[in-house]
């Protein structure tokens, strides 16, 4: 039981966390709060099937495509909810227009695809019978994908010069404005890693969760929870958050099971909260009295 509850909620608990990281980065380019997240892993999952399983194609063309899609909704996102949004006075509208254009999609993914969970193809021909069997893909996939992503992050904004550009936007645009840089090119790249990132989370994901539209609703609402008990903007925080909060659900589905499950998790996610507001590995905020 012990080896089920590590493995899985590691691999489910890294699910979280690749969303939580798509999540941060359009927040950090836009200080817009996109509820588009949980739409990416959806269709990762989804697109990965249609391309793999169903078209056909080799997987690392379905990982690709899937990639690829995930960036041009991203680009999507961002021109048709956020930029108009960011031009209102009444900013807080995005919470309206992304999640209207997240319910969008997931209603023709229904119609397209259909409401019931789908099987998704291995995407390594490793059986049950070898010697990886104790550790099947469906759980390391996910947990390889999450540290890739948050090493090549790392690397992207220390290392490159668009990565210092994202954190000097991310840090002030007003002034990274001043200093001549392209905020609007630079977060509609940001929104496009972000898709990037959402749609591999569902990707890798998709063995355990398979190729469901209703995914949509439960990785927005897990993937946020990693967010905020992380900190908005940590990365780093986001993967500690998801990790965790994988594990302590599974652990909480073995010990009481069904809905009582999720009502564990938000309670200790509301406790964790009212302790530390600011995260878990998040820096409390001075305020000027």
């Amino acid at each position: 039981m012990l080896q089920s509850i590590v493995s899985y909620g590691l691999a489910v608990g890294a699910v979280y966390a690749l969303i939580g990281i798509t999540y941060n980065v359009m927040f950090s380019a836009s200080r817009v709060f996109s509820f588009t997240a949980g739409m990416l892993g959806m269709l990762g999952g989804v697109l990965g099937a249609l391309f793999i399983a169903k078209f056909g194609l080799p997987v690392i063309v379905g990982l690709v495509l899937v990639l690829a899609c995930g960036a041009a909704v991203g680009v999507v996102t961002e021109i048709v909810t956020v930029r108009p949004v960011l031009k209102s006075i009444e900013q807080h509208l995005y919470v309206l227009s992304t999640l209207a254009f997240a319910l969008m999609v997931q209603q023709l993914t229904a119609i397209e695809w259909g409401t019931e969970a789908q099987p998704f193809p291995r995407l390594i021909p490793i059986g049950p019978d070898t010697i990886w069997g104790w550790l099947d893909q469906q759980f390391w996939l996910p947990m390889l994908a999450c540290a890739v992503t948050i090493v090549g992050l790392e690397l992207l904004y220390r290392k490159t010069l668009i990565g210092r550009a994202f954190l000097a936007i991310a840090e002030d645009s007003y002034a990274a404005r001043a200093l001549g840089l392209p905020e609007t090119r630079l977060r509609l790249a940001s929104f496009a890693l972000a898709g990037m990132i959402g749609t591999l989370a569902g990707f890798t994901g998709a063995e355990m969760l398979l190729a469901f539209f209703g995914n949509q609703s439960i990785l927005n609402f897990y993937g946020f929870v990693p967010v905020a008990l992380g900190g908005m903007g940590s990365n780093r925080g986001a993967v500690i958050g998801g990790l965790a909060l994988g594990l302590f659900q599974q652990a909480a589905n073995f010990l009481v099971g069904g809905i009582f499950a999720a009502v564990a998790v938000f309670a200790v996610f509301i406790i964790v909260l009212l302790l530390r507001p600011e995260g878990l590995a998040g820096a409390a905020t001075a305020r000027r009295v």
